[in-house]
């Protein structure tokens, strides 16, 4: 338990310098893009800024989730980073959107740039992700909040990169068509990171089923002795990694006694599937329907 705690609290420092960081990047693009009329710059403290926002609520959403249970939020805290993941990718769906409205107007109509100073304004920007990349790269694949929180800081360094190459071949050769298609290219590969965390994290807090295969449990669970059927089978997910499973047992005649084993085989057997807690009804020939799934009829 202290290891988690000390891993949380390196996490959440490393977060903590990247957002001050990334507000530094964003004050300096939007000044280095309005003086050399740079597009591509403002484009990119905008996504610096939502980098700042995405970093900022994924920190707090790490110190709510640590949170303990209570009797209003028995299930304690930890939706709040799937939440937060949530509405993470769903800026970075717009963003992207925004930034492929705005590559279409530039190729449409290219405007006159200050390479050299959109070059090291650039190149400011690119060092600065990448040092917030590096940082949080490590925790990268801890959770689905910190996973899209370091997708932000991801796809700035590409965008920055994107910026870098425009200002370069501005200089050089005066091709400034070649930032919109980069920035394209760039949006598009946002666009499909950011709505893979989207489904992932609405499934979770629509309780979709995790990816368990429910009649391999079944059978599982009908192969314990004294077990005759299970039937209406509920699986969901608190968090990220935490997966919640319920079930009815129907049972042959028995002792309490008797019947707690079979409970607890239940919940051994179980755990080789991933689940975490596992909520059991016992009983004698008591449903009529004995599907996976519970059919709920609603009386008029």
């Amino acid at each position: 338990m202290g290891h988690h705690h000390h891993h949380h609290g390196e996490l959440k420092g490393r977060m903590a310098f990247s957002i001050v960081l990334n507000l530094v990047i964003t004050i300096a693009e939007v000044i280095g893009g309005i003086l050399s009329g740079s597009l591509a710059l403002l484009s990119d403290s905008l996504h610096n800024f939502s980098d700042s926002m995405s970093l900022l609520a994924s920190y707090f959403a790490i110190k709510i989730g640590e949170r303990k249970a209570n009797e209003k939020y028995t299930f304690g805290y930890k939706r709040a980073e799937i939440l937060v993941a949530f509405i993470n990718s769903a800026v970075l769906v717009g963003v992207s959107l925004f930034l492929l409205v705005e590559a279409y107007r530039r190729f449409k109509n290219p405007e006159p740039i200050d390479g050299p100073l959109m070059l090291g304004v650039a190149l400011i920007g690119l060092a600065a992700n990448l040092l917030s990349v590096l940082l949080l790269h490590s925790h990268a694949h801890e959770s689905i909040n910190v996973r899209s929180a370091y997708l932000h800081l991801m796809s700035d360094t590409l965008s920055s990169v994107a910026v870098v190459i425009g200002g370069i071949l501005i200089i050089k050769w005066n091709i400034t068509w070649v930032d919109p298609l980069v920035t394209v290219l760039i949006s598009l590969y946002i666009l499909r990171e950011g709505y893979e965390i989207l489904k992932e994290s609405a499934e979770v807090l629509m309780e979709a089923s995790p990816e368990l295969d429910l009649e391999a449990i079944k059978a599982e669970i009908e192969s314990i002795p004294g077990v005759k059927n299970a039937h209406h089978f509920h699986a969901w997910r608190i968090g990220e990694k935490e997966i919640h499973f319920e079930c009815h047992v129907e049972v042959d005649d028995m002792p309490i006694s008797e019947a707690q084993w079979i409970i607890d085989e239940v919940e051994k057997r179980l755990k080789r599937y991933g689940v975490t807690h596992v909520t059991v009804q016992l009983e004698a020939d008591r449903c009529a329907s004995k599907n996976v799934i519970c059919e709920y009829f609603q009386v008029l």
